[in-house]
């Protein structure tokens, strides 16, 4: 973990490590605790401005990786949090909340199987009772799985990362959007992937790709409601995703490489994107795409 908090000027190349993770292997949806090294998820780093004072927000798959870093920044920022997450992660979950807890706000576990729309449906429900509103929604949960063939590609495979990351969207943005007033706002987590789409990840980066485009969409329905719609394209992030089957043993060891950088992006380099995009401070930004990913160049 880097002890430097975000606002520390220097070289970002050098900024963090290189990863360079041992091959590994856990069964889905992954632990981040039990990974080698564990990610940064901003622990001792982030600092927090006020940015998001009296928000409230629901963030899915804010368990681990760029979701629980997510809820690290947003507490810190001033923001009640609560979390969706598979009951398998509920260890992860639990250290998320602790630190949305010692930052001095409310944090509220919602385990929940977002594959399932009513289920979509209850977790809104509950995060508004919880929190009392709503006005910040993050859509980050995601299923990433590498296949090579497209013959070794199964149907239940294919549909399930869709479910997972488009069809969930959809849902829980269409149950919250009543709840959000004027000045509300909604992140979703979209990839690299959806302008650089590896071979092995058809799935996972056409379901990128769609995402990227209904938020674009949504963005021009929403205006006139007063809610601003963006996305967060990550690229090469370390997260319990590439242990979990999301990338090959070989893409595993050359982890470090895939990027201008020459390093893995840490989850604690991610969260300031939708800190900002969740702010005032954007107040005239949506429709946006904005990529993380240490300087690999999109369209």
């Amino acid at each position: 973990m880097s002890d430097a908090d975000q606002f520390e000027p220097g070289d970002p190349v050098k900024r963090y490590p290189r990863v360079e993770p041992p091959v590994q292997h856990q069964p889905e949806p992954g632990l981040q605790s039990r990974m080698t090294p564990v990610p940064d998820l901003g622990e001792e780093s982030y600092r927090g401005l006020g940015r998001l004072t009296g928000r409230r927000a629901l963030i899915t798959g804010g368990d681990s990786g760029i979701g629980g870093a997510v809820a690290i920044a947003f507490a810190r920022e001033g923001a009640d949090v609560a979390i969706a997450y598979l009951p398998e992660e509920e260890s992860d979950a639990a250290h998320v909340l602790e630190q949305v807890r010692a930052a001095g706000r409310t944090g509220v576990g919602l385990p929940c199987d977002i594959t399932d729309p009513g289920a979509c449906r209850r977790l809104v429900a509950d995060a508004v009772e919880a929190l009392g509103g709503l006005d910040v929604l993050v859509n980050n949960a995601g299923k990433q799985l590498a296949v090579d063939d497209l013959e070794d590609l199964d149907d239940e495979q294919f549909e399930a990362t869709f479910r997972t990351n488009v069809f969930a969207n959809f849902w829980i943005t269409k149950a919250a959007v009543r709840h959000l007033p004027p000045g509300s706002a909604i992140v979703n987590t979209a990839s690299l992937e959806a302008y650089q789409p590896a071979p092995d990840r058809l799935g996972y980066a056409a379901s990128k790709a769609a995402i990227n485009n209904l938020s674009k969409g949504l963005a021009q329905q929403l205006a006139g409601r007063g809610i601003r719609v963006n996305v967060v394209a990550p690229g090469p992030t370390w997260t319990a995703l590439q242990v979990s089957g999301g990338v090959s043993d070989e893409q595993m060891a050359a982890f470090d490489d895939e990027n201008t950088y020459k390093r893995a992006g840490q989850p604690a380099e991610i969260a300031p994107a939708y800190v900002f995009l969740a702010s005032a401070e954007a107040s005239f930004v949506s429709g946006e795409t904005l990529n993380v990913n240490g300087g690999m160049v999109t369209p």
